[in-house]
């Protein structure tokens, strides 16, 4: 048998906010995850159309299409051409679990929420000639479930290939957040064993992870456990967590740093209590956002901070005021979204019930485009145009200068002008390497700037641009 695993890209002439560096940044683990539930002497690839070209004059057994909101257009019409070919097709993702009807019509089977108890059971009906139309996930547990097929994966083709996820979902239910819909009928928050975690830690090459999980510390035995099992390996990696996590005294973060974390992405999301509210993000409300920030610095951990632009407090003042915000308290690199009602969530129930959706455009709905009626007191003009601006402004040399100012020591100054003016004011470069398939050339240099800059020893292991920039999760 031969299955072919498809994740189709948002492409560059489709979108004028189409980035390389943020569609290079990591490998399909989901669709990786997948593959390792095939019998052993089945042929099974992975083709990713972010960083190279499909090829398409084939005719595979069983097609499995990764499907996420921007590529949805693209993804039906890979399916639709494969089914005319006789090949089985099967849709799965975030955008098939929030619109199953709308991607049923261009699969045979469609898979709804995670797929590690769904997709073994789907090959087993498959093979019997019995495979059902719609699978929906109801058992979450990762106990059991095999190594992912990294060797399926072209490490060299992505800015970060040592990302590893260890835990699924998280434990809050943001109003605008697609997890919701992803997880219904099912638990939202659930971990590895951590035996199983630190394994696949242990197979991944030199030092650098970086964890996609979206809350790393959101359960606290796991962590502990995961933490305590990393120090002593010479790892250093980013993850993602909440500030009402960081704030916490439980000395959990204070493990994390010790087994090698480097930068968290923090969803700080607003600077208004009345946003948080309207949003459902109550672990924010009332958090002291300075001293989250003071904690991560004593223990010389990096910020990602996420910001969320176009809720309905917002005026036409929040750009300036969130930008100022972020330099003086000295967030190392920023990530800002324009608001954006993701089908399935609760915010897009809403909006829906208003009319204040403008279009079903799916590939617009990047967090880059206005495409929703806006709030009474910022136009969709003024909120386009303040995204567009806040990105400029937040990066600029000036501003990357008085960020690294706010950090207390040298080396954290040092490694903020660093990583900060790496991410942005060097991108035409980062897009550069990826467009020309340079980074193997690019890491020598890398390796380099990495040693002056941490202060550690050169690694005999490859190198990514990841192991010296805070990259964000969305940008």
């Amino acid at each position: 048998m031969h299955v072919k695993f498809i994740l189709p890209a948002l492409t560059e002439a489709k979108n004028p906010y189409w980035r390389p560096i943020k569609y290079s940044l990591f490998p399909p683990l989901g669709l990786a995850t997948l593959a390792a539930y095939l019998p052993a002497d089945w042929e099974a690839e992975l083709q990713d159309e972010h960083v190279e070209e499909l090829r398409l004059d084939d005719v595979p057994d069983l097609v499995i299409i990764q499907v996420y909101i921007t590529n949805a257009f693209r993804a039906y019409a890979l399916a639709d051409m494969y089914r005319a070919r006789g090949c089985y097709v099967c849709l799965g993702g975030l955008h098939v679990t929030s619109l199953p009807d709308e991607a049923a019509a261009h699969a045979h089977s469609i898979f709804l929420g995670p797929g590690e108890d769904i997709f073994p059971q789907f090959l087993q009906d498959w093979q019997r000639g019995r495979a059902q139309p719609r699978y929906a996930s109801q058992v979450r547990t990762l106990v059991g479930a095999p190594p992912i097929r990294r060797d399926l994966i072209r490490r060299e083709l992505y800015l970060v290939p040592n990302s590893i996820v260890v835990t699924r979902g998280c434990p809050h239910h943001c109003d605008f957040c697609y997890k919701d819909a992803f997880f219904e009928g099912g638990k939202s928050f659930y971990t590895q064993p951590v035996d199983d975690a630190l394994a696949e830690i242990e197979r991944l090459p030199g030092r650098h992870l970086y964890f996609l999980d979206d809350h790393l510390l959101g359960h606290q035995r796991f962590a502990t456990s995961l933490f305590d099992g990393m120090r002593g390996m010479g790892r250093l990696f980013q993850g993602a967590a909440t500030v009402d996590s960081i704030l916490r005294d439980t000395g959990l973060l204070e493990k994390a740093a010790a087994a090698g974390l480097r930068s968290l992405f923090v969803g700080f999301e607003t600077l208004s209590p009345a946003n948080l509210r309207a949003s459902n993000k109550r672990q924010n409300l009332g958090r002291d956002y300075a001293q989250a920030i003071r904690r991560l610095d004593e223990l010389d951990i990096m910020i990602n901070g996420s910001f969320v632009f176009g809720l309905d407090d917002d005026d036409p003042d929040v750009f300036r005021r969130t930008v100022d915000w972020a330099v003086q308290h000295g967030i190392t690199t920023a990530t800002f979204h324009i608001l954006t009602p993701y089908p399935g969530t609760a915010l897009y129930q809403r909006m829906a019930a208003e009319g204040r959706l403008l279009h079903r455009r799916w590939n617009e709905y990047d967090t880059r485009t206005v495409v929703y009626k806006t709030g009474p007191r910022l136009s969709a003009a003024q909120l386009q145009a303040g995204y567009d601006w806040a990105y400029r402004e937040f990066y600029s040399w000036p501003n990357i200068w008085a960020g690294s100012r706010a950090h207390a020591t040298l080396k954290h100054q040092l490694k903020h002008l660093a990583y900060a003016g790496g991410w942005k004011r060097f991108e035409p470069l980062w897009n550069f390497v990826i467009k020309t398939r340079q980074l193997h050339g690019m890491r020598p240099l890398l390796e380099a700037i990495l040693a002056k800059v941490s202060g550690a020893p050169r690694q005999s292991a490859p190198l990514a641009p990841a192991d010296f920039i805070p990259l964000p999760v969305v940008s």
